[in-house]
């Protein structure tokens, strides 16, 4: 196979649906998304069954636990598309808004109308359910997709590529407005990266190195996240039951995601009373405990932290924590080693709270909650594309207004300008 020329002829098809599909009403979008449900559940046993090629590969080839782990599908998981996809159709379209209309002194109205971004290059690693996540999201703000997905998921991929076309057909769209790429090639990242004239934006899903690679090479806007070095600090003022909970929580529930805790940081006044239970129900769970100097003398069996483990996104059972002596010093710690992803606080003082809400600048801050919140289905968006760390017009978990912009509209009767 030619990549370069495979990946113009798509670039070119991306390029063509994708005015079909900033074109179509919400009733045709929607349309095809409930059609790709119906698909995903009538071929349900072909996905599994494609999944399980994946997984035994992914076995033979040594694949990390926590990409196994990304990777796998269940019935669970296929009924998690389908909400996934039902909730999307479900949402408000945010094509064609028109806001901040206002008469100007020359008698012309100006406003603002959200339109499509126009084609969308996504690039992820092992999670097969990301392939109709974007599908969905892109779909439904009216634009192109063009998915490359993981070589390790190429099977499932491939079969969630055919109910995606299914359900396109169905509405009377092009089957080239979501484009699941056939190559495993590497090659084929490179050109999509670098194809100004057909794409428009790429969101790269995956690992560090993934994406570094792609801001570094891509000749097309990136929305991006690095990593996601989260914390939890719990401050002097925190409920105690509330502190225990959001900790385990936002360590153990998974693992292998970006919003998941590396850091806990713990005000030194509540440090000797909260440290040992938190310690040992993370220890019962097989958790790898590293502290600060203080921490070791509280915890006698925890490992010495370093500033290598304060920079580090584990994404495995290994936990930093740093006692500090307040808000002050915990927030000064998240702005030096934070990638910018998620953080919360736990107290019952109002003052505190607001404070960390106003002046911790990461994507996504919170107040007396897990950071496994922070997720475009908990937030409401019906399924993400991705995370935005950076401070362009998406950031946090990226859904329908973050793939979409705004132009300019411009309302007159006859008016010139004098």
């Amino acid at each position: 196979m030619d990549i370069k020329q495979y990946m113009s002829q798509l670039g070119r098809q991306a390029r063509q649906a994708s005015r079909a599909v900033a074109a179509a009403d919400s009733g045709v979008k929607n349309r095809a998304l409930l059609a790709m449900a119906t698909a995903v559940d009538a071929h349900r046993e072909a996905i599994l069954a494609a999944n399980a090629k994946d997984l035994a590969a992914g076995e033979a080839n040594g694949l990390e636990p926590a990409l196994m782990d990304r990777l796998a599908l269940n019935d669970k998981g296929i009924d998690g598309i389908i909400e996934g996809l039902t909730q999307v159709a479900a949402l408000a379209d945010p094509v064609g808004a028109i806001s901040d209309m206002n008469y100007r002194p020359s008698g012309i109205q100006v406003g603002k109308m959200r339109v499509p971004l126009g084609v969308v290059g996504i690039i992820y690693e092992s999670r097969p359910n990301v392939t109709l996540e974007a599908a969905s999201l892109c779909l439904k703000s009216g634009n192109a997709a063009i998915l490359r997905g993981g070589s390790e998921a190429i099977h499932s991929n491939q079969a969630l590529a055919a109910c995606i076309r299914e359900g396109l057909a169905a509405a009377g769209l092009p089957e080239t407005a979501v484009q699941v790429l056939e190559t495993t090639d590497r090659a084929a990242v490179g050109e999509l990266i670098t194809m100004p004239e057909y794409v428009d934006v790429v969101v790269p899903r995956g690992g560090k190195g993934l994406i570094e690679r792609i801001a570094r090479d891509a000749t097309v806007t990136v929305i991006k996240h690095l990593d996601g070095i989260c914390h939890v600090y719990i401050d002097d003022a925190a409920d105690a039951e509330k502190a225990f909970a959001i900790a385990l929580n936002a360590k153990t529930h998974r693992y292998g995601t970006c919003n998941t805790m590396e850091t806990l940081l713990v005000a030194e006044s509540r440090a000797e009373e909260l440290l040992p239970r938190i310690a040992d129900a993370m220890i019962e769970k097989g958790v790898e405990l590293r502290g600060c100097r203080r921490t070791r003398q509280i915890l006698m069996g925890a490992a010495e932290a370093t500033d290598e483990d304060w920079a580090t996104e584990y994404l495995a059972p290994i936990l930093s924590i740093r006692v500090v002596s307040g808000l002050e010093q915990a927030m000064d710690h998240i702005a030096q080693f934070s990638s910018g992803h998620t953080e919360s606080i736990v107290t019952e003082n109002y003052t505190s709270g607001r404070r960390f809400l106003r002046e911790v600048d990461s994507s996504s801050v919170m107040i007396n909650a897990s950071t496994r919140f922070a997720d475009g289905f908990e937030y409401g968006l019906g399924a993400e594309i991705g995370i935005s760390t950076d401070k362009i017009h998406a950031r946090g978990p990226v859904g329908l207004e973050g793939l979409t912009s705004q132009k300019y509209i411009v309302l007159g009767d006859g008016h010139i300008r004098v």
